[in-house]
Order: structure tokens, then C-alpha cells, then sequence
């Protein structure tokens, strides 16, 4: 039986009710999209059908285009429809080039697929609130069902393309604005409403609109073209490794230019060729992987159900404290934060606040949403309101012996079923925890800075942390829209310890010749957000060495000691902070390179004792990208031989999130699975000769390397993992 498919109601007034049957969301599998031009046909041919109306299942019109089944297709486990069938012959032909007419009754969704099928309905109606869009880009592709030619044609040709390339759905009170929706109903009146329209369209009382062939919303040629131009110099401005949204702009030039039917081929063939690219596979596999960091061994699997987390009570309202009290409060959290004094807790208060008011400027929040979610705070210098909360999360100064005073507190003052959480990102939590009795529900609850910004959340657990209390945090971390992943513990535990080698692999070949400069533009243009020495500015030096310093006590054979940075501290430069680091900053915070700093790199070099290789300078952006990041998953190879981490796909999620790792790329171990195991190890082993034991392969890659089997494969064996 298979997963998806439509059914076919008809009622008495005449009209065929065809309803998309795939859920959660309605996807339209093959399956659904066979379905649904079968009851078509079946429709048409009937005697008693006038008009169709197309709808979908409990709420959701449709979602789209079945994800699942790009990765069979690209790893031909289904064969896939000849190009253009289901865009030209199924959507054009047999839908908007029906002798009947039909409206899409839309609720909850219409995206992707789910759009292009209602675009091609003769009409559309939908409930208030709904999204309608094409993110299909976010997936590597350009909409394949018809999408490039006939949303310009709806809305215009600078909102569309705005909704394709930036993957940007909108509400449909807008979709009505501009014409995308025809009309806004009631849930409950939405199928009868429908019914009446097509009847109305049959009965020549509304127009028959056929939206491939209208040109009203089009601009003349010449100024089409310009706003194409600007459209691709955007494009190639905020996405240089990027090839399917100039594709996608291709499309829909041609269709302006040469006519919708010659558009809709070269979308579909556009479509088809994108659809085996690498980007196209690394962002199906990241869209996949986002979905399984929450199916956890030994707590998603049990059967618990997350106890409700009513209000929550944060230490500390320094940067990170206040970063969490914001992600908490937007997403309707009542907030507790505790300070040691009234000074401290009127700072902390300020940041939350400014925070807020940063989203009332950018028009994300009224002034009425601001003053509701500031409510929600309650400042305090004790512990008297803690019997009230359910989860603390302490966020103060790195200092082991004040977080281990802190959770001895907190066993007095919480209720016994309180989630007990640290926001630490490099101390041990059984150090944290040493003092108390309940280890059960300690845990790690690692954001990034800045915590209401940034989408990823670890969740640490140690051998001790019951399964319920990982329940609990995970469902706190969906409610406050973060991709969580669930991490064991360790020094860095996943995200830091895995790219603590990205600075010092760097550091080490500027030690050796290569220019800084050189290694941020190469890292930058391979798709980071920024290259490790802007990323130290950012961090700033104080952090960097403590967290170095951490890494030396723990991994002293693969820690590379440079003293660049210790140098340049000594001169009062920490980064960003003081606008001055590895480069210099305006008052704009815009940096720019600063030759004053050859004499630390000259003195750090003097100490190492070492002369510049000349075989580094002539390293191309590849081969730096290479020695910059294959450290990064050997050290990933650790934390997934230890199990600090359950699947490599985990990883990759947390690379992106966490790190800024281009998405494009699938994460660092899908992408480090485009080399193979065979050729990271050869490389590491050839540096390791060239420059010492900071590149030695770890054993788990040695083995997968021997075996000839990737990162990405789990391990099926005990020997695999050593």
C-alpha cells in the first residue's frame, strides 16, 4: 500500500472534491502526484462533475515535494518520472489545461509543490494565517513544478523573486494583497466557499484565469531584465559558491523572454540537473540530520514524556546569562534571574531589554510584544523563589569552585524534581556536580553567544543524568526554537573540542610562513562566516587563551602551543574589544588588516624556531582549507570514538549551527566524506612527517581509512571503534 495519495468526493451541486492524503504535511510523493492525475482524469471524464476543488487532509493544503524521495532518487533506489512529466503534463496539462475548472481551497500550507499545484488551479482560496511559499532553494534545487514561471506572473516580478531566493514564505493575508490568494475565509466556510467559486467559474460568473499565459504583473522586457541583472549581482554578492539561484534566475528570464511553456522546460531540466549536484545533496542530508539530532539512545526511545516546564531561573545576567533570559522570554518563558547584587541585576536587566528593543527597531516586535514579554522577567538577589521553578540554568564566570557553591545551593532551594542545568562550555559537569547528591538531573545546557541569536543548543549529559532530565531539555530547547543536540561529556564536550584544532592549525602555519591574512580569506571563501583569526578578535584573547589553556592540560600530545597570542596580549591587544587584534577596528567594528602585527608573528616564529616554509607559501585556497580543517575531523573522529557524540550526522549540525560551517557543504563529516577516509589519512600523515604530531591521525580514522569505509557509516562492530 502506498504511503500517499488522493481521494475523490462528489458532491451533489456537481463538484469533485479531490483531497491530498500524505501526512504530516501532505507531501506530494510520486505516489500522491500519480493519485491526484488519476482522480483528475477520472473527474473530467465524469458526466456529473462540473468544477474541482483540490485541498488538503486536516489543515495542510500541502507542504510539498516529498524530501525523502530526493535521496532515493539521487542514490537510485526509485527511478524517477521522465523530465517535464510531472511539471508539463500532469500540473499544465492536465490541471490548468483542464476543460473544468478547479480552486485550491489552501489551509495551514501551501509550500513548494503544495503551491505550484494550487498556482496552477484556476483559483485560490485560503484561510487567514496560512504560508504560502517556494523554499525549494534552501534544498540545493529551483521550484521543478512550475513555480520560476507562474509566481512572477501572480505577484510580480521583484516579490517573487524575493520569496524564491530567499526562501521567504509569506502570510496569506499577504498572498491576498497581492494576488497570489483570491480570497481570506473562515476555516469552516473554506470548502464551501471553494465549491461556490468553481461553480461561479463554470457558470462564466468569475474569470477562468490560466496564471501561466497572464502578463498583467510582468514589467516590460527592458526593465524585467534590469531587475533580473540586480537580482544576479545579489545573488553572486551574498552567495559566491552558489549556482542554482542564478539557475533559478535563468528560468525565469526565460520564461519572460521566450514564452512560459519555454520557461517550464528549462526549469525542468534545470530542476533534474540540480537535483544530482552536490549542494542539492549536502542540503538534503543537512534538512535530514537537523530531524534525527532529536532521536536520542537511552532517552527518546524510552517512552518519557517531558514534564512541563512552567518557569525557568537563570544565574548570572552577564552576556550569556541575559542571551538565555531573551530566548526563553520570546518563546512566552516566565524568566527568574538571580544576581549577586542590585547593580549586577539592574546590568543584566538593561541587556535583556536592549536585546528586545534591538527587534522593536528591525520591526520583529511592537511596543505593546515588548512590554508582554518583559513581564515575564523577575529580577532577584536569593534563592527564595527557586522552590517555584522547574529547571535552573546557572550561566557565571568560568570558576569551578563557585558553580560547585552554586549547585549545593540550589539542592536546598529547588523542588527535587528541578532540572539543574549549567551553561559551562569547557568545565567538567561531574566537577560541577561533585557536591551534590542528585547527579540525576544535572546537565549541560551549552548555548552559543549570542543565545538568543544563535540556533544551536548542546545538551550535555553525563553517565549519571537521567534520561528524563535529556527529555525535559530537549523539549525546552524546541520550545525555544534551537536544534538541539545531546552530547556526552567532556573537555569542549562536541562543538569546541571538535574545532579547537581550526585556530591552532592556523596558528601553526603562520608560525611556519603562511600570511594570516592568506588563511581568513581562504577559510571565507570556502563559506565560513568568518576566518580563525577574525574569530579569535570576535572571541577575543582572554577566552581563546583560557580555553587553549584547557586544551593543553587535557590534550597535550595534539595541542599546538604558539605563542602569537600570548604576545600580542602582553601589548593590551584582546580582539575586537579593544580594536585591536589580528586586525584593526573602526567605531563601525569594521575591520581592516594591520601590518603592525609582523613583529609578534616574527617573535612568536623566533621562539618556536622555525624559518617560513617556502613549500607553504605556495599553497593554494584549497590546499590551506585542507590543513586548516582535516585537524577538525580528525578530532571529530575522537569525540564520535569516545561517544561523545552518537552519530557523525550530529556533527555535521552542530558544525553548521554551532560553528558557522557552510550548510552547502553537508557539515564537516559529509563534507569530509567527499575526500575519503583514504585521502584525509595520507594527508594528515605526510604533515605529521612535515610538521609534528599535532596532524597524527586518530586510530578511529586509521581504521576507517584501512577499511575503506566512510565517516558517515555507522559502526556496525566493535572493532570500528577504538
Amino acid at each position: 500500500m502506498s504511503k500517499g495519495r488522493t481521494t475523490l468526493e462528489v458532491g451533489s451541486d456537481g463538484v469533485a472534491i479531490i483531497t491530498i492524503i500524505n501526512p504530516p504535511v501532505n507531501s506530494l510523493s510520486i505516489d500522491v502526484l500519480y493519485s491526484l492525475k488519476e482522480n483528475y482524469e477520472q473527474a473530467l471524464n465524469r458526466n456529473d462533475v462540473k468544477a474541482i476543488v483540490v485541498t488538503g487532509a486536516k489543515g495542510k493544503f500541502s507542504g510539498g515535494f516529498d524530501i525523502s524521495a530526493f535521496g532515493d532518487v539521487q542514490g537510485g533506489k526509485r527511478e524517477q518520472p521522465k523530465v517535464g512529466y510531472i511539471s508539463i503534463e500532469v500540473i499544465t496539462d492536465t490541471l490548468e489545461g483542464a476543460k473544468k475548472p478547479s480552486v485550491a481551497a489552501i489551509d495551514g500550507l501551501a509550500l513548494g509543490g503544495g503551491l505550484e499545484v494550487a498556482m496552477a488551479c484556476h483559483a485560490r482560496i485560503s484561510t487567514k494565517g496560512a504560508q504560502l511559499g517556494l523554499p525549494e532553494l534552501q534544498l540545493g534545487v529551483i521550484p521543478g513544478f512550475g513555480g520560476t514561471q507562474r509566481l512572477p506572473r501572480l505577484v510580480g516580478l521583484t516579490k517573487a523573486l524575493e520569496m524564491m531566493l530567499l526562501s521567504k514564505p509569506i502570510k496569506a493575508e499577504e498572498a491576498n494583497a497581492l494576488g497570489l490568494v483570491d480570497a481570506l475565509v473562515p476555516q469552516n466556510e473554506l470548502i464551501s466557499t471553494a465549491r461556490r467559486w468553481a461553480l461561479d467559474i463554470y457558470e462564466c460568473r468569475r474569470p477562468w484565469v490560466r496564471s501561466l499565459y497572464r502578463t498583467d504583473k510582468l514589467e516590460p522586457l527592458g526593465e524585467a531584465r534590469e531587475i533580473l541583472k540586480f537580482a544576479r549581482a545579489q545573488a553572486k554578492k551574498q552567495a559566491a559558491n552558489l549556482n542554482h539561484p542564478l539557475v533559478c534566475i535563468d528560468a525565469i528570464e526565460e520564461g519572460i523572454v521566450s514564452g512560459p511553456r519555454t520557461g517550464l522546460w528549462k526549469e525542468a531540466n534545470a530542476f533534474q540537473e540540480l537535483l544530482f549536484s552536490d549542494t542539492c545533496k549536502s542540503l538534503v542530508h543537512v534538512f535530514f540530520s537537523q530531524r534525527a539530532t532529536s532521536k536520542v539512545p537511552g532517552a527518546t526511545d524510552l517512552g518519557l514524556v517531558p514534564r512541563k516546564v512552567q518557569k525557568v531561573a537563570i544565574i548570572g545576567g552577564g552576556l550569556m546569562g541575559s542571551g538565555i533570559a531573551t530566548a526563553l522570554i520570546l518563546s512566552n518563558y516566565p524568566v527568574i534571574l538571580k544576581e549577586v547584587n542590585e547593580k549586577f541585576l539592574q546590568a543584566g536587566i538593561e541587556r535583556i531589554k536592549a536585546n528586545l528593543k534591538s527587534r522593536v527597531k528591525k520591526g520583529k516586535m511592537t511596543e505593546e510584544k515588548f512590554e508582554r514579554t518583559l513581564s515575564l522577567l523577575t529580577g532577584v538577589l536569593d534563592y527564595e523563589k527557586f522552590k517555584e521553578v522547574d529547571l535552573v540554568i546557572e550561566a557565571v564566570i568560568e570558576n569551578v569552585s563557585l558553580k560547585q557553591q552554586i549547585f549545593s545551593e540550589l539542592e536546598k532551594y529547588c523542588g527535587p524534581h528541578c532540572v539543574l542545568a549549567t551553561n559551562t562550555s569547557t568545565i567538567d559537569l561531574n566537577l560541577i556536580g561533585d557536591k551534590t547528591k542528585s547527579k540525576d538531573r544535572i546537565i549541560g545546557a551549552h548555548f552559543f553567544s549570542p543565545a538568543h541569536i544563535m540556533p544551536l543548543l548542546e545538551i550535555v549529559r553525563t553517565d549519571k543524568t537521567s534520561p528524563q532530565t535529556i527529555v525535559d531539555l530537549l523539549e525546552v530547547g524546541k520550545n525555544i526554537k534551537k536544534t538541539a543536540i545531546v552530547v556526552g561529556n567532556c573537555t569542549g564536550f562536541a562543538v569546541n573540542r571538535m574545532f579547537f584544532p581550526y585556530s591552532q592549525s592556523a596558528l601553526l602555519l603562520v608560525d611556519r610562513g603562511m600570511d594570516v591574512y592568506r588563511i581568513d580569506r581562504a577559510c571565507t571563501k570556502f563559506g565560513m562566516p568568518m576566518g580563525p583569526f577574525r574569530l579569535a578578535d570576535l572571541v577575543g584573547f582572554g577566552v581563546a587563551v583560557a580555553t587553549g589553556m584547557q586544551y593543553l592540560e587535557h590534550f597535550p600530545e595534539r595541542t599546538y602551543k604558539s605563542m602569537l597570542v600570548p604576545l600580542m596580549l602582553e601589548d593590551k591587544r584582546i580582539g575586537e574589544a579593544s580594536k585591536i587584534g589580528f586586525y584593526k577596528y573602526d567605531n563601525k567594528r569594521k575591520a581592516s588588516p594591520d601590518a603592525e602585527i609582523t613583529k609578534y608573528i616574527q617573535k612568536s616564529r623566533e621562539i618556536a624556531g622555525f624559518t617560513p616554509d617556502p613549500a607553504l607559501l605556495k599553497l593554494g585556497d584549497k590546499d590551506i582549507v585542507e590543513m586548516v580543517f582535516f585537524p577538525v575531523v580528525n578530532e571529530a573522529c575522537r569525540v564520535l570514538a569516545e561517544g561523545i557524540a552518537v552519530k557523525s550526522s550530529d556533527l555535521d549540525i552542530a558544525s553548521i549551527f554551532g560553528m558557522g560551517f557552510p550548510p552547502y557543504r553537508g557539515g564537516v563529516m559529509f563534507w569530509a566524506d567527499s575526500f575519503g577516509t583514504k585521502y584525509i589519512h595520507s594527508k594528515l600523515e605526510q604533515w605529521t612527517k612535515q610538521y609534528g604530531d599535532f596532524f597524527k591521525p586518530c586510530a578511529y580514522l586509521a581504521e576507517r581509512a584501512a577499511r575503506g569505509i566512510s565517516l558517515s557509516a555507522p559502526i556496525n562492530d566493535a572493532k570500528a571503534r577504538l
